[in-house]
């Protein structure tokens, strides 16, 4: 399926095999639900495996998804899970980082990104972080105080729904949940709210310049319908004490927050955009520049040895993406240059890559996020594909224990004319899609909340 693509082949199959799994409280959601009600039932034939990696009876109820899933999977379902608890399969064919065709759908239990299959265990831990996490709440509060009945239907899903694995970075991918174009101006008002109580100046500034220029470039070749697909949805309850989150889901812009106490992840993410540069109301609008800019200068500043350990190849094809959407359980050994063999200075540079990514989460989450990262820097790998000039495409990995970033430029797709490409041509810069992960099994903060279900009295 591409970025645009307004096909729904398939669809139908997955409808019929849906219809008799629905819910009466799906009723309050919309049509489309059909579809994620698939994704679920697949997913949910394998839930042995999950809860006996939870443990204990209480876990069957803490992990029950929300109710828009039928109560008794289908048996007949092709989940493919591995009684170990270990993923049953690596990263998904070409075209999976982008959620194509074959890939919407989730047909094993999360596991989380790892370099061979096994997560290294004591990684993260529930304890104090000092983050102020008030502001998030009381933003998220309003939020869902502000919409409609029906629209908090629509929006909110129970802490442990498979909604959180449901994202996309494609334009035409069907949601749940409310979409900006549907909302209020007031009600968009609290939704920017809660971007500005979560996201940095520099994070809230890329999201802002994302919708504004796939607003500009929808218009421009009459595709006005994907011009603000938008879309939040809301885990749980927002609280001080009780884990929550939320997603903001759309093309090019996927994020994924999780709140437990004062702690926060924020992943996985998903920064990009097609064109990169536009010019609209005759001024050039540029979002992305900053992270091509340090990863041309993190490879720039290796010698001939590191750049021969660091670089893969030095062709780019168009889809080198690891662990996009429907990509949780990606596996990729490590590979390129370890930050190890690298100088301070070089260091220094990578760093300064990884903090514009890590960055884009309010300042006290990136700080916290960031001394982790510090912690494990001798163990962090740099892999590169593609040129190192400065208008260059390429492909580049930061990948730890702790941390996974991809940053990939991408052939033209929908919007080449209007930066003077060919669709289909050759990768550019002009299009650009980038991954931010925890690896190791807490993407989502499913790590915390495993362990905040085994340790908090309420929840045994």
């Amino acid at each position: 399926m591409t970025e645009l693509d307004t096909g729904d082949a398939g669809d139908t199959a997955e409808s019929t095999a849906t219809a008799a799994a629905h819910t009466p409280a799906e009723t309050g959601r919309r049509a489309h639900a059909s579809r994620r009600g698939f994704m679920r039932k697949v997913f949910l034939a394998g839930g042995a495996t999950a809860v006996a990696t939870m443990g204990g009876a209480g876990a069957w109820t803490a992990l029950a998804d929300d109710d828009t899933t039928t109560a008794d999977p289908d048996p007949s379902a092709t989940a493919t899970t591995d009684p170990s608890g270990a993923p049953s399969g690596g990263p998904g064919g070409p075209g999976g980082g982008a959620g194509g065709p074959g890939s919407e759908e989730i047909t094993e239990e999360f596991f989380g990104v790892t370099t061979d299959g096994k997560r290294i265990d004591d990684l993260y831990t529930v304890h104090s972080q000092g983050v102020k996490t008030a502001p998030v709440i009381a933003a998220a509060t309003a939020f869902l105080a502000g919409l409609s009945d029906t629209e908090r239907s629509d929006v909110q899903f129970s802490l442990h729904s498979t909604e959180w694995r449901l994202w996309s970075n494609i334009d035409g991918y069907t949601r749940q949940g409310v979409s900006i174009e549907d909302l209020s101006d007031e009600k968009n008002a609290l939704g920017e709210a809660l971007l500005t109580a979560a996201l940095s100046a520099q994070g809230l500034e890329t999201t802002q310049l994302t919708r504004r220029i796939n607003k500009a470039a929808c218009e421009a070749i009459n595709q006005t319908q994907y011009a603000e697909a938008y879309y939040w949805t809301v885990m749980g309850t927002p609280s001080a004490t009780e884990p929550w989150g939320f997603q903001f889901d759309g093309h090019h812009l996927v994020i994924n927050y999780f709140v437990l106490g004062d702690q926060v992840v924020m992943s996985p993410c998903f920064w990009g955009c097609e064109p990169t540069s536009m010019e609209i109301d005759n001024k050039t609008v540029d979002v992305m520049q900053d992270e091509i800019k340090a990863a041309l200068a993190a490879i720039n500043a290796l010698d001939t040895t590191q750049r021969s350990a660091a670089i893969l190849k030095s062709t780019k094809d168009n889809e080198e993406l690891i662990a996009g959407a429907f990509s949780d359980n990606a596996v990729q050994a490590y590979t390129g240059i370890q930050a190890s063999k690298l100088t301070s200075a070089q260091r220094t540079k990578l760093l300064a890559l990884i903090e514009l990514f890590v960055g884009k989460a309010k300042n006290d989450v990136a700080k916290v996020q960031m001394s982790e990262i510090r912690k494990h820097i001798q163990d962090t790998h740099f892999a590169w594909m593609g040129g190192t000039a400065a208008k260059s495409a390429f492909y580049c990995r930061v990948q730890s224990p702790v941390i996974w970033i991809e940053v990939d430029c991408q052939s033209p797709f929908a919007f080449g004319s209007l930066y003077g490409e060919e669709n289909g041509g050759a990768p550019t810069q002009q299009h650009l899609h980038c991954v931010v992960r925890t690896p190791n099994g807490n993407d989502y903060g499913k790590e915390l909340l495993r362990q905040h279900l085994l340790t908090s009295p309420h929840h045994r």
